[in-house]
């Protein structure tokens, strides 16, 4: 046996052990998590690939220009609205979820996180809305 693994104890054993365990599996979960990030960049990918090209066989069987034109703004539309909701639901939700949790760290300072963060989620709203406006909009050129 090495000299230095007769000068440890049981319980530095033990310890090493579970350390080298427990960097194993979060070596292990690292991994993990770059194939999954890699492969949902590839199914985006294809999935973009997909929409898009319905798109331009879709906008070259049309025929007419107005028509394809009208189809695009029909889409550009459910695109405002969408996208716009998406993105204000995930602020809100790391907005609200963030001041949770710095409420739950410093219970005495839920009186001054309060206020800026209903501020902020009004803001947010206020964003949402616009989207909802702008889909009005375009739905009017159609």
């Amino acid at each position: 046996m090495l000299p230095w693994l007769l000068a440890m104890s049981t319980k530095q054993m033990a310890y090493a052990a579970r350390m080298r365990r427990e960097e194993r599996q979060s070596r292990g979960l690292l991994e993990r998590r770059k194939e999954m990030r890699r492969i949902l960049s590839w199914v985006t990918a294809v999935v973009a690939f997909v929409m898009s090209s319905g798109f331009a066989l879709a906008a070259e069987a049309a025929g007419a220009p107005d028509s394809s034109a009208k189809a695009m703004i029909a889409l550009a539309a459910g695109f405002a609205i969408g996208i716009g909701a998406l993105g204000a639901a995930l602020g809100q939700g790391r907005m609200a979820a963030a001041a949770m949790e710095s409420i739950g760290r410093n219970p005495n300072a839920a009186d001054k996180i309060q206020l800026p963060m209903i501020l902020g989620l009004a803001f947010i709203e206020a964003l949402a809305l616009y989207a909802f406006v702008i889909a009005f909009f375009l739905q009017g050129k159609l």
